[in-house]
């Protein structure tokens, strides 16, 4: 039998250290068997999440790399709104999409294996939105999949309507023409459509209007009209994929919809090329101030803002995955997720293949 203190220092070479540098930035690394994570720790970004054995990442969005500091990147959480300020809140200094991409995050500790997983824990303070927020991250060792759960907690003296939108954001080189994006998303509606009620007229997904014109968002080229649209989910878990078959990668999220009843598409072209997919997902579908939310309430009987009472905290999870793929692949028809595995199957024909990802219990109570 290997004593404790021996197993642990057998795996300590895959321990991260919170002031790794990463380009030229301090950063959280988290390195698997299988595939790495990167964290920034200059506004909390996951900025890379790749297989060891094939380097292209997904989440290289960085539109102001030249500019140091604190920044989003990568997937980046809006905390405590997905959006605009008010009028009045910006001349305060609030910033677009929150304080959470803004502030530097603590690192308790280094990143540790434990088990099946490399493990790290982050924390950060927002002061004008007087909020707190805990973040602990796994990563599988065998498999290419992480797992996110974050805890909101109110730190001011009175209750708050809050927003809380993960801003997964995907660019080339993986995005290019050739990628697709599914999910299983249902009802939703243009963000560019006026006031009072944005969701009508009402679409499906993959569909959208641009002109009153259909316009399938599985894909992008060179127009990214309608660039946000919302949608609902209806299934108990949500997810997204988006996947360059002809650079053989796939990426995904899943998640409990009773956590993030929404699905966000944003999408961005320069030079008449795919810049940037937003495969956002979060507690709100309306991309407004919140006084404008709270005087619309709901769409779909869905709400549009989560509400914390002073010393309120709330706990929302979600999984990534990355999975090789043929460069025939059609995309995903459907993700089901039980005993422990998910089962991506592809899309189009009786013969559709299927994917099997060996994770766990990604969400345990």
């Amino acid at each position: 039998m290997i004593p404790r203190l021996i197993c642990f220092l057998l795996l300590a070479p895959l321990a991260a250290a919170p002031e790794t540098v990463v380009k030229g930035r301090r950063s959280v690394v988290l390195d698997g068997n299988s595939a790495q994570l990167v964290v920034d720790i200059a506004g909390g970004s996951i900025i890379d999440f790749h297989f060891k054995d094939q380097p292209l990442n997904p989440l290289t969005w960085d539109p102001e790399k030249d500019k140091p500091g604190v920044r989003a990147m990568g997937h980046f959480l809006c905390l405590d709104r997905w959006g605009q300020p008010s009028a009045a809140e910006e001349r305060n200094g609030m910033f677009f999409h929150g304080e959470a991409t803004r502030v530097e995050w603590k690192v308790p500790h280094d990143a540790a294996a434990e088990n099946e997983f490399v493990r790290a824990e982050m924390s950060a303070t927002l002061p004008m939105a007087g909020i707190e927020v805990r973040r602990r991250v796994r990563l599988s060792q065998s498999t290419a999949f992480f797992v996110v759960n974050e805890t909101v907690t109110n730190i001011n003296k009175l209750g708050r309507v809050l927003n809380m939108v993960q801003h997964s954001t995907i660019a080339p080189p993986f995005l290019d023409e050739n990628t697709l994006v599914d999910s299983n998303a249902r009802r939703g509606f243009m963000q560019s459509s006026p006031l009072p009620n944005p969701e009508e007229p009402s679409v499906y997904w993959p569909q959208a209007l641009k002109d009153s014109q259909p316009v399938n968002l599985r894909h992008l080229t060179d127009d990214p009209e309608p660039a946000v649209v919302s949608y609902t989910i209806d299934e108990n878990f949500g997810w997204a994929t988006a996947v360059n078959p002809a650079q053989g990668l796939l990426i995904g999220y899943i998640w409990k919809t009773s956590d993030y009843p929404w699905f966000n598409v944003w999408r961005d072209a320069r030079n008449g090329k795919p810049n940037a997919r937003g495969l956002e997902f979060g507690t709100t579908g309306l991309h407004q101030p919140f006084g404008i939310l709270v005087m619309k309430g709901r769409i779909f009987g869905r709400p549009i803002y989560a509400y914390l009472d002073t010393g309120q905290s709330m706990t929302k999870s979600y999984a990534s995955f990355l999975s090789k793929v043929p460069r025939d692949f059609q995309g995903v028809q459907r993700i089901t997720y039980e005993s422990g595995r998910l089962v991506l199957e592809e899309r189009g024909g009786t013969a559709a293949r299927q994917i099997t990802i060996q994770v766990g219990d990604l969400f345990p109570e």
